[in-house]
């Protein structure tokens, strides 16, 4: 993660809000996230509906010593030591950290979704490696951090910050223990105060959840997590925050939820996602259907197709019998003419592409060394979020809902992908400058993705629902303007997404929390 480097004081950066920075898409500039006090802390958030804990009790936190005990007064003398006098890499830290924890770990782990998103490739036999969980940093690196991958790691991650949160306000309005600020005056504090209960530490919550999905979701990647879990867990004492049992207990509570996040991802489905042996019954099985032509590697050699039993992966907002009926129909057959007109409509594009049309294919491309369609949208989640200065616990319940959906798309989509095992328009002449997508074209991913979480966002934010569905048709768009797809694979795309995100939508609506 990078520093800012201009960064040399707490107040220069405050001051520096309208200050544009790249993010890890060189096409976007966003302002400089730092902290805020939240419009509301959501005192009642304890009672909002979980994912994977059935109460926040299933978690416990040990009642903290009163702020009167000679031990509290301890970790006061500590802290007022610590948050007096920063270097200029402490004072980053804190401001970086002060933008918000669910913020910052959901941006990580989009980093690291980027950096991962390299497909293998091919050695000297002419086959492709699989990337080994075991030894992840050996070549190809493991995970190969495709979409389907990256949408599920950060619905796991969204999960355990949400769960986690959740069963910490519980407790923090159990306990009732103030900031030390409030019990100290003389505490040096450095981000913006709010009135939320400081035990246990929601920051450090979210810290030691998020740590524990990343390290399993990027296991070459534990120092690099090791230091973030570091510097954050310090940020608070530097910041004046949170004594050190505030983190401690925050630290248990996420590490506990963690583990129970963990433990549905372990059985979900995803170690057999890539079972090649299953495409010789899949092909034989949409043949009988009529389908005369079925879609085959472009690559030289011939790369073997991308998770294709990732369709039976387990959903977060519905079940299995739901997932099949949200399978859309059969898309045209190859000799039918609404198949010759959206052929006719790519060649027509090839041919004289407008400055415009490669835009937009460019700049939704998401493609390898990116963090894909779902890092896309889980990124705009998680700023409209900060936009609105939600607190920590509704800024996950938001990200929870937009990337289970996500995580939900990427399934429906693949599972539709593989029933029917349509060629794409790359077997017909057409030529793509975005990439070529190792799998078959119906239905659209991006498509898919991007209206399930316009949909979503567009519930959450109603204000700004029609911004999110232009961008959700701007995205599905670009997959034709790419010529990657043809458009009835978009349409149908776009619809399914938001038959898929309806779902996440009535979950959210029914969670407790007032939206």
């Amino acid at each position: 993660m990078k520093k800012y480097s201009k960064i040399v004081s707490l107040c220069s950066v405050m001051a520096a809000v309208a200050v544009a920075t790249v993010s890890c898409d060189k096409s976007i500039t966003e302002p400089l996230r730092v902290g805020y006090t939240p419009a509301s802390v959501d005192e009642k958030a304890a009672s909002w509906k979980t994912y994977v804990l059935t109460a926040p009790t299933d978690v416990t936190v040990a009642a903290p010593t009163l702020t009167t005990s000679s031990e509290y007064q301890a970790e006061l003398a500590d802290l007022k030591s610590q948050s007096s006098s920063l270097t200029t890499e402490q004072q980053q830290a804190v401001v970086y950290w002060g933008a918000g924890a669910v913020y910052r770990w959901n941006e990580i782990a989009r980093e690291l979704a980027a950096r991962y998103n390299i497909p293998p490739a091919s050695n000297a036999e002419g086959k492709y490696p699989v990337p080994d969980m075991n030894n992840p940093l050996a070549d190809p690196k493991f995970p190969f951090a495709n979409p389907p991958y990256t949408a599920r790691a950060l619905a796991y991650l969204s999960v355990a910050q949400y769960d986690a949160l959740v069963a910490a306000w519980n407790y923090k309005y159990k306990y009732k223990r103030v900031a030390p600020g409030k019990v100290d005056a003389s505490v040096k504090v450095a981000l913006p105060a709010s009135a939320l209960p400081s035990y246990p530490s929601e920051d450090a919550v979210v810290a030691a959840a998020s740590y524990v999905v990343l390290k399993a979701m990027f296991p070459g990647e534990v120092p690099f997590l090791d230091a973030k879990l570091a510097e954050h867990q310090n940020s608070r004492l530097w910041a004046g925050m949170n004594v050190k049992s505030d983190l401690a207990a925050g630290a248990d509570l996420g590490n506990q939820v963690a583990a129970k996040v963990m433990g549905r991802a372990r059985s979900d489905g995803m170690g057999m996602a890539n079972n090649q042996g299953a495409t010789a019954a899949m092909i034989e099985s949409v043949k009988s259907r009529g389908l005369s032509d079925v879609w085959l590697s472009q690559e030289s050699p011939k790369r073997p197709p991308m998770l294709p039993t990732y369709g039976s992966v387990i959903t977060w907002n519905f079940d299995e019998a739901t997932k099949i009926k949200l399978r859309p129909a059969a898309p045209p057959a190859l000799n039918s003419t609404e198949f010759t007109k959206d052929l006719e409509e790519l060649r027509s594009i090839q041919k004289d592409q407008t400055r415009e049309q490669a835009r937009i294919a460019n700049y939704w491309a998401d493609g390898a060394g990116s963090y894909t369609p779902p890092g896309h949208w889980s990124r705009m989640a998680a700023n409209a979020a900060n936009d609105a200065k939600y607190s920590e616990v509704r800024m996950a319940r938001t990200l929870a809902l937009v990337n289970t959906a996500l995580m939900d798309a990427g399934i429906c989509c693949w599972d539709t992908k593989y029933y029917y095992y349509y060629p794409r328009p790359q077997q017909f002449g057409v030529k793509t400058s975005v990439g070529l997508p190792n799998f078959p074209s119906y239905t659209s991913g991006h498509s898919t993705f991007s209206a399930a979480a316009a949909t979503v966002l567009g519930s959450v934010f109603p204000e700004r629902a029609d911004e999110f569905w232009a961008q959700a048709q701007d995205a599905s768009n670009s997959r034709i303007y790419g010529l990657i797809h043809y458009r009835f694979d978009c349409v149908v795309g776009l619809q399914c997404g938001k038959n898929i995100g309806s779902y996440a939508v009535a979950r959210g609506k029914a969670d407790g929390s007032g939206l």
